[in-house]
C-alpha cells in the first residue's frame, strides 16, 4: 500500500497545493448544486424586522430570555434542501392565503427539545435531553405547533408594509417526502434563524418557493420603501393644482376629408367645397389628436356656439384623483 508521500510524488503535487479560486473549474462543479437568483433588498429589510418581531415574542411566549438571530438567507433548490433536512425535524407546511401558495417553516430538533424544555418548567443550566429513535408525542407536536403559530404571526406583520398576508398552518410533517410544495428542481428562498435561550435553542428555517412570493416580486426588488412610487407629498399637492388650473386649447371640427393635391393646388377665391354632411350634423370636440365629446353648432347672441350632446370621454386620470391628493396634503399640513 502507498503511503500520502509516496501518492504525492506520483501525482507531482499534494493536497494543500490545490487552491480553489472563484474561476477554477473544480469550484464551478461544487457550486453547480448552488441556485443563483435576482437580490431580493426588500425581503432581507422584512427578515430584519422579523428577527425584532420574533425577539419580542418569543419572550413573552417563553418568559425567559430569547434572543433570536438572522443566520443567512440564500437561494436553494426545493429538492437538494429537503434531502439535507436533518432528522428528526418537524416540518410545517403554511399558506399565504392573498398569494395563493405555500410555503414551510422546518424547527430541528435542537430547538425543540429546548423549547419544551423551557416550556414544561426545566431547570436552567442543563443541557436539553434528546431521546432518539422515537416520534415526537401530541404535547411535543402541540408545542410545536404554538411556537411555528408565534413565527408566523411576526411573520405576518414583517411582511405587512409591503403586502399584507396572511399565513395559516395546513399540516405538520416528520417526513419530509410529505411535505412537498413544490417540484424538486424548483428554486425557493431559505431563510435560517438561530433561536438562543441562554445556554440552549437551535434553528428554524423558513422555505419560500419563487412561485410564492411572485405577487409581490416588483415590490422585493426595491432598494428601500416607496422607491416604486417615488412619492413626495408637497410636489404631488403643486402637480396637482397645476395641473386643475391648467388651460388647454379645444378644437371644434366641422368637417374632415380627403382631397387630391391636385384640386387644392387649383382652389380659388369664390371656389364652393361641398361638405358631405346634413346641416344638423355633430360637431367634435377634440383636444390636439384626442377627441373629447360631440355637440351641435348653433349661435348664442353674435357668437357661435357648441352644445354639447355626448358626455366627455372618460380619462384614465380623474379630476377626483387630484381632489384626493389635494385632501391628503391638507390633513397633512393641520396641526
Amino acid at each position: 500500500m502507498l503511503s500520502q508521500e509516496e501518492i504525492d510524488n506520483l501525482l507531482g503535487f499534494t493536497v494543500g497545493d490545490v487552491t480553489l479560486d472563484d474561476h477554477s473549474g473544480i469550484r464551478a462543479i461544487i457550486d453547480s448544486a448552488m441556485v443563483s437568483y435576482e437580490r431580493l433588498p426588500m425581503l432581507e429589510i422584512v427578515f430584519d424586522r422579523l428577527v425584532r418581531l420574533m425577539t419580542t415574542s418569543l419572550r413573552n411566549f417563553t418568559s425567559d430570555n430569547v434572543e433570536v438571530s438572522l443566520d443567512r438567507i440564500t437561494s436553494v433548490r426545493f429538492g437538494d434542501y429537503m434531502n439535507s433536512i436533518p432528522l428528526p425535524a418537524v416540518l410545517t407546511v403554511f399558506k399565504a392565503e392573498e398569494w395563493e401558495n405555500f410555503g414551510m417553516a422546518t424547527v430541528d430538533s435542537n430547538l425543540i427539545y429546548s423549547m419544551i424544555d423551557v416550556l414544561l418548567g426545566g431547570r436552567r443550566g442543563t443541557s436539553q435531553l434528546r431521546i432518539e429513535g422515537r416520534p415526537y408525542t401530541t404535547i411535543e407536536t402541540e408545542l410545536v405547533k404554538r411556537l411555528v403559530e408565534v413565527v408566523l404571526a411576526d411573520a405576518e406583520q414583517a411582511f405587512r408594509p409591503l403586502s399584507p398576508v396572511t399565513f395559516t398552518i395546513d399540516r405538520l410533517e416528520t417526513n419530509p417526502r410529505f411535505a412537498a410544495i413544490s417540484r424538486p428542481a424548483n428554486a425557493a428562498i431559505l431563510v435560517r434563524l438561530r433561536i438562543d435561550m441562554e445556554d440552549r435553542g437551535g434553528n428554524i428555517e423558513l422555505l419560500l418557493p419563487y412561485a410564492t412570493i411572485e405577487p409581490i416580486r416588483g415590490v422585493l426588488l426595491q432598494m428601500f420603501m416607496g422607491e416604486k412610487f417615488g412619492r413626495d407629498p408637497v410636489w404631488e399637492g403643486h402637480f396637482a393644482t397645476e395641473i386643475v388650473q391648467a388651460e388647454i386649447a379645444v378644437d371644434a371640427v366641422l368637417y374632415e376629408a380627403d382631397i387630391p393635391l391636385k384640386q387644392l393646388m387649383r382652389l380659388k377665391v369664390g371656389d364652393t367645397l361641398p361638405l358631405d354632411m346634413r346641416a344638423d350634423a355633430n360637431v367634435t370636440v377634440r383636444c390636439g389628436d384626442v377627441t373629447l365629446t360631440e355637440g351641435r353648432m348653433g349661435r348664442v347672441g353674435d357668437r357661435v356656439a357648441i352644445r354639447v350632446t355626448k358626455p366627455l370621454r372618460k380619462p384614465s386620470t380623474t379630476l377626483a384623483m387630484f381632489e384626493k391628493v389635494d385632501e391628503q396634503n391638507k390633513m397633512m399640513e393641520a396641526p
